[in-house]
């Protein structure tokens, strides 16, 4: 296996000030496909000129997760893919260790490092071989692309949210395998992908597609009245705090309830997910 077996996929949105920390970690003779949800063209050309192993295609609008990485993968022509979120850093030798892997366990559907989060260190760090698993967080997912033709990849359904999960549930259904590797690793900082200027806003587009994937994932598996009848209490919930802060005069907190309230509303009664953050 080589340098020309991979394609590499970073989904990046306003991710100025970490994808470039991003790059610099990945050795240069690897093929990058960097999918940037926007219109922005100087970033395209900063980021070509900066990186000569970089392919930076820009979408035209907020894909999301899922239907950006859709859109890099569908461009891949090597035997594997890495997608990893654009606030990743890669340590020395982890690629060379996805392929080692990939070498040994030819059945693979995707690769994770062992080491996911900060929080996984504790409950991990006495496992020393690599295991099988039912599922892989999506910041880090090294793909045996063959072993998705007969699948598909992500659900494009979703924007964020739930999305690795259903893939890796449809995954494990037809019985394909997925393995995480204790000797790669890859630092994953979680949820700062984007610059932070724009947090709040950033903020309250998670909370309108959690609720939404949330609703939509269950739907999609056990049905839409029992799924209705397990989110009730987070749709009350959510309206309770929309009317608590509107008493409080907290415009923040009203907001950032009335989109988790919005979102999962919008999820029941079947429409798409619309919503993308208010970026100018």
């Amino acid at each position: 296996m080589s340098k020309d077996d991979l394609t590499i996929i970073i989904n990046t949105f306003n991710s100025d000030n970490k994808i470039y920390s991003c790059l610099d970690s990945i050795n240069p003779d690897f093929k990058i496909l960097v999918i940037e949800n926007s219109v922005n063209l100087e970033f395209k050309q900063t980021i070509e000129k900066k990186y000569p192993n970089v392919l930076c295609v820009i979408a035209g609008k907020n894909l999301g997760y899922a239907k950006g990485n859709n859109l890099g993968l569908s461009k891949v022509k090597t035997q594997f893919a890495l997608i990893l979120n654009p606030d990743t850093l890669v340590e020395k030798n982890s690629i060379d260790n996805f392929f080692k892997t990939a070498s040994k366990y030819k059945d693979f559907s995707i690769i994770g490092p062992a080491i996911q989060e900060e929080s996984d260190i504790e409950k991990l760090k006495n496992i020393h071989n690599i295991i099988e698993v039912d599922r892989v967080k999506g910041f880090a997912m090294f793909l045996n692309i063959d072993q998705f033709q007969d699948i598909g990849f992500f659900d494009d359904n979703f924007f964020i949210y739930f999305e690795e999960i259903d893939l890796c549930r449809r995954l494990k259904k037809l019985n394909k395998k997925m393995y995480l590797d204790p000797e790669i690793k890859i630092s994953h900082i979680g949820g700062s992908s984007h610059d932070h200027s724009i947090n709040f806003e950033m903020e309250l587009s998670r909370n309108w597609h959690w609720m939404w994937s949330t609703f939509y994932y269950h739907k999609k598996y056990e049905g839409y009245f029992y799924s209705l009848f397990k989110v009730s209490s987070k749709f009350f919930s959510a309206l309770f705090k929309v009317i608590m802060f509107s008493v409080l005069l907290n415009k923040k907190k009203k907001k950032i309830y009335f989109q988790r309230l919005s979102g999962l509303f919008n999820s029941i009664i079947g429409k798409d997910s619309w919503y993308r953050p208010k970026i100018f």
